[in-house]
């Protein structure tokens, strides 16, 4: 009974210790439960630090992404952009297929530009012809007199007869399929003088003036086909190819151009690069016993050598721009060419009624620069001022246009059907849009004073 009783005190006792160590953790827990709450709401606000430093981190991280992207795309893009314009404008290699006689390759050109003027230059040139011509000249022989017996003999020349003689040469290209010529006005001046066209390929064939330009350096050839027949000689048109003619009105400055000519009478088809250094330049030029005043011309630096006068002046396209016509003898590559759209005036006249036509005013003058402007003590800056030529010759015409209007040496043309004359707008051009018969009304400052002046334009004179 007694162990009974001491079992169950000890199983009491047993008891009371679980229930203590069970109920320790019960009385302390508000005491762990505060400071688990404490320690939580740390972590907390913990976690919101952390949360809004990964976010700034992000946000920056993002920017830097953004920034490097940038700089990489860049980077690609200025790279791409160099290596393709490097290549297209200065050292992309160009393979031109050139046929040769014993069929090996032909040349690699350097560069874009190399290559296009060998094309213009190849494409042109069985359209560029030399013109030759030809005189009866007058031929001497040498005998011996004896005015004083046989003491002594006198040499002495008389002449023998004529030769056909070739006294002169120069350029012209082909333009239609018949084999018209342009060329210089001042090539065939002569006329008593024969003209043969001779061809890249060797062919000679004679030929005839068909028109002079009253007013440009300017002249047409046709193959002379009578003489051909009397001569046996057999003609085709497909021996003829027409050069293609540009827009003269599109050029620029710098841009680069290749003449082309019977250099110094003797190297035919002689190829010379340059650029168009001026536009629009007015000059006086000399030669073939002529003295003519040249406006709106243009200047370049490609040689322009005796002997190509009459030559074109192409484009990179192969297009004539321009008809070479003078150049600076006292300084180097200087050389000046006539627009070819002034030809194209011409070249439809002939097409329609025959004959090359312009209208007439009948006066001479300068136009006004800041030089002229100061040196005449003049009150205006632009215009055309009427003055007589270097030559002596009035600056009114009699019984021109001018003369009947009551025009006068001094006065200063300002405008023209209410166009203003300038350097930008000579006088000569802004006739040349009229024709012979059209009416047109001049503002003139005669005297200090204004006023308006109607005319009448006259075809302009054969002499």
């Amino acid at each position: 009974m007694q162990k009974k009783n001491s079992f169950k005190n000890k199983q009491n006792k047993i008891k009371d210790l679980l229930f203590q160590r069970v109920s320790l953790p019960r009385l302390r827990k508000p005491l762990l439960t505060g400071r688990k709450q404490n320690k939580k709401n740390n972590n907390q606000k913990g976690s919101k630090s952390k949360s809004c430093c990964l976010s700034g981190f992000r946000a920056l991280a993002v920017v830097l992404l953004i920034i490097f992207v940038s700089l990489i795309a860049g980077f690609l893009a200025g790279t791409f952009s160099f290596v393709y314009f490097y290549l297209l404008e200065n050292q992309e290699m160009i393979t031109v297929e050139q046929d040769s006689d014993e069929g090996t390759a032909g040349y690699q050109a350097q560069t874009v530009t190399e290559d296009m003027i060998i094309r213009a230059v190849e494409e042109s040139s069985p359209s560029v012809v030399s013109i030759i011509i030809t005189k009866d000249m007058p031929v001497f022989e040498e005998y011996y007199s004896n005015p004083f017996g046989d003491l002594f003999s006198i040499p002495q020349y008389r002449q023998k007869g004529t030769e056909e003689q070739e006294i002169g040469g120069g350029t012209g290209f082909i333009i239609s399929q018949s084999g018209m010529t342009l060329t210089n006005k001042h090539v065939v001046a002569d006329e008593a003088a024969e003209y043969t066209i001779l061809t890249n390929e060797g062919k000679r064939y004679p030929a005839r003036v068909l028109a002079r330009d009253p007013v440009q350096d300017l002249a047409f050839l046709e193959i002379d086909k009578e003489k051909l027949e009397s001569e046996n000689k057999e003609f085709s048109l497909e021996d003829f190819k027409p050069i293609r003619l540009g827009d003269s009105e599109e050029l620029k400055m710098g841009q680069t151009v290749v003449a082309i000519g019977n250099a110094l009478g003797e190297f035919r088809n002689t190829i010379s690069v340059g650029v168009i250094s001026g536009l629009g330049r007015t000059i006086t030029a000399s030669g073939e016993g002529l003295v003519e005043t040249l406006e709106d011309v243009i200047q370049t630096d490609a040689a322009i050598n005796r002997g190509n006068s009459g030559g074109p002046l192409l484009n990179l396209k192969g297009e004539v721009v321009g008809v070479n016509v003078a150049m600076a003898e006292t300084a180097q590559n200087i050389g000046f060419s006539i627009p070819i759209n002034r030809a194209k005036r011409d070249i439809e006249q002939l097409e329609t009624i025959g004959e090359i036509i312009y209208p007439f005013l009948g006066v001479r003058y300068v136009m006004i620069t800041p030089e002229i402007k100061e040196k005449q003590d003049l009150s205006v800056g632009h215009g055309a001022l009427l003055m007589p030529a270097d030559d002596g010759q009035s600056a009114i015409v009699p019984d021109s246009p001018a003369d009947k209007s009551g025009l006068k040496e001094g006065d200063i043309i300002l405008e023209l059907n209410g166009k203003v004359v300038g350097l930008e707008n000579s006088l000569v051009n802004l006739v040349q849009e009229y024709s012979p018969g059209d009416e047109i009304e001049l503002k003139v400052l005669s005297e200090g004073e204004e006023k308006i002046v109607s005319l009448v334009l006259i075809r302009w004179p054969t002499e």
